[in-house]
């Protein structure tokens, strides 16, 4: 079966951070309130965070050049399928699996809120609009990670996205599902974040901290567009003009600013900053580690002992590559905020040459109970992408140059490796005489992207929406010791996951590149 109808219930407490992990419940009585609508699109937010425990890095970084595995000769069919592409990847792939269960779960729940809410009693419509707006704002989130993941040619030849699934339905509709066009997902994601966008407020007091607002909406829609914008719909220059208008609102919005230090974004006590337009909430010390996130574990070496992490096992997952290392220039302090190339054995006293992602530092309660925060959204990925639309649609470069430019100054004013004495320019700003091509401007500002948002989920998809998967790739690839690797653009998509196939058997196209069942 592709999807099962879920009816949802949560244990949470009024404060949103803490909220708890929802737990399936069959029950008639509930959803007839303005607190159980509450409930239940609260228990949409808190099941984004299974996805974006594992599934998100594993398929959004791993993929790239940005991370691999520090124990790859031990990797199962899983890893190698992801990370190396010279193993095959499989349909039956346990991560691009577990991707398609998280977000239809998190789009079964979306959906109970938007066909429930308008039969239930409410205090006040203007919360009915807001809960209602809250989940298509995470639908449109999620289906827009489906559709980047498996959206793509089909085995026909059609562009192709997900199954869409936009109401409750029963098991029996379930087994006449197909996929839908890439162009009909697209159209829904924008639908429900046209919805959001108008009927967000602009901020929530101190409880209700971390909820989505209005300009994670319009954050969130600009992306879209620039995705849409670029492969495989390639709607080009209008879609890129679109973009731009939702992001001149947001670098024009005094409520939002870019933190003064890298280093101090991603301090585990300081959420939900005025950079942040959408995180995942996460807060250590529930109930067997409930609402804990794992990534300062998962993505330890697996062989150090407490010099890296001082609590609960180390998993070496979404290790930086060499590749990713050299991409910082010398001395950048977002390097040492971001990753390290090695540790230092207590045991030995011999340094080990093996490279981990520390941005997520925090200590444990026990096992993978950290308390980061998963920041999906912030205003340095918008004035990036700011940045390439208006060079892309011959728009105003001085403007360009200025907004990659605050970027660089936020860097060069964090404090950095305290081992490297810093060049005087470092991180200069840009000139505009620096690039005689526009594409030398565009391939800084991808540069640009990959060291700012390194290891948060956006290098592999700025790669396949650019178009540059291909000779980036084949680069890394061959400089990691695949000199045989060969390109075939099948690879730009995951394959639709075998038991989504074997559910509905012929009704369900695979994707170019993968078999049909």
């Amino acid at each position: 079966m592709i999807f099962t109808v879920m009816i949802i219930s949560v244990s949470c407490s009024q404060d949103f951070i803490d909220l708890s992990s929802p737990s399936n419940l069959n029950s008639a009585g509930f959803y007839k309130t303005q607190a159980d609508m509450n409930q239940a699109v609260l228990s949409a937010y808190a099941d984004l965070r299974p996805f974006y425990n594992a599934p998100a890095y594993q398929l959004g970084e791993i993929r790239s050049d940005n991370t691999t595995y520090s124990w790859l000769s031990g990797n199962p069919a899983n890893e190698k399928g992801v990370d190396e592409f010279a193993s095959p990847l499989l349909s039956e792939n346990g991560f691009s699996t577990n991707c398609w269960n998280y977000c239809y779960n998190t789009i079964l729940r979306t959906n109970i809120v938007i066909d429930r809410i308008d039969q239930a009693t409410f205090d006040t419509e203007n919360l009915r609009i807001q809960y209602k707006a809250e989940a298509q704002f995470i639908r449109a989130l999620t289906y827009f990670w489906l559709n980047r993941v498996f959206g793509g040619y089909d085995l026909s030849g059609q562009l192709s996205g997900v199954p869409i699934v936009d109401h409750e339905i029963s098991q029996v509709e379930a087994y006449a599902i197909v996929r839908s066009s890439l162009q009909q997902n697209y159209d829904l994601i924008v639908s429900d974040l046209k919805f959001a966008e108008a009927n967000l407020p602009e901020s929530y007091s101190s409880n209700d901290k971390g909820r989505v607002t209005k300009a994670g909406a319009t954050g969130l829609l600009g992306k879209v567009y620039m995705t849409m914008a670029g492969y495989p719909l390639n709607k080009g220059n209008e879609y890129y003009t679109l973009a731009i208008k939702q992001f001149e609102s947001l670098v024009n919005n005094s409520k939002y600013s870019l933190v003064p230090s890298y280093k101090s974004l991603f301090d585990v006590a300081n959420k939900n900053t005025s950079e942040s337009l959408f995180e995942v909430q996460y807060k250590k010390g529930t109930a067997n580690g409930a609402t804990g996130s794992p990534w300062n574990n998962d993505f330890a070496p697996r062989f150090s002992s407490k010099e890296v992490v001082l609590v609960g096992d180390k998993s070496g997952n979404n290790a930086p590559t060499g590749d990713m290392s050299r991409a910082y220039e010398t001395g950048d302090p977002r390097k040492y905020v971001s990753m390290r190339d090695g540790w230092l054995s207590a045991t030995t006293g011999v340094w080990q040459n093996d490279k981990y992602v520390c941005k997520y530092y925090d200590v444990a309660t026990s096992g993978l109970d950290n308390g980061n925060n998963w920041i999906e959204l912030r205003l340095a990925d918008i004035y990036l992408l700011y940045a390439e639309a208006l060079v892309r649609t011959n728009g105003d470069k001085g403007i360009a140059l200025n907004y990659v430019n605050k970027i660089r100054e936020r860097a060069r004013n964090t404090p950095g490796d305290p081992t490297i004495t810093p060049a005087p320019n470092l991180l200069a700003d840009y000139q505009l005489t620096d690039f005689t091509t526009d594409q030398a401007f565009l391939l800084a500002i991808e540069n640009e992207r990959r060291v700012e948002l390194a290891f948060e989920n956006h290098r592999w998809f700025d790669l396949v929406r650019t178009e540059r998967a291909k000779d980036v790739m084949i680069a890394e690839q061959n400089a990691d010791g695949f000199p045989s690797f060969v390109w075939d653009d099948s690879m730009l998509s995951y394959p639709i996951p075998m038991t989504v196939m074997q559910s509905n058997p012929g009704k369900i196209i695979q994707n170019k590149g993968y078999t049909q069942l």
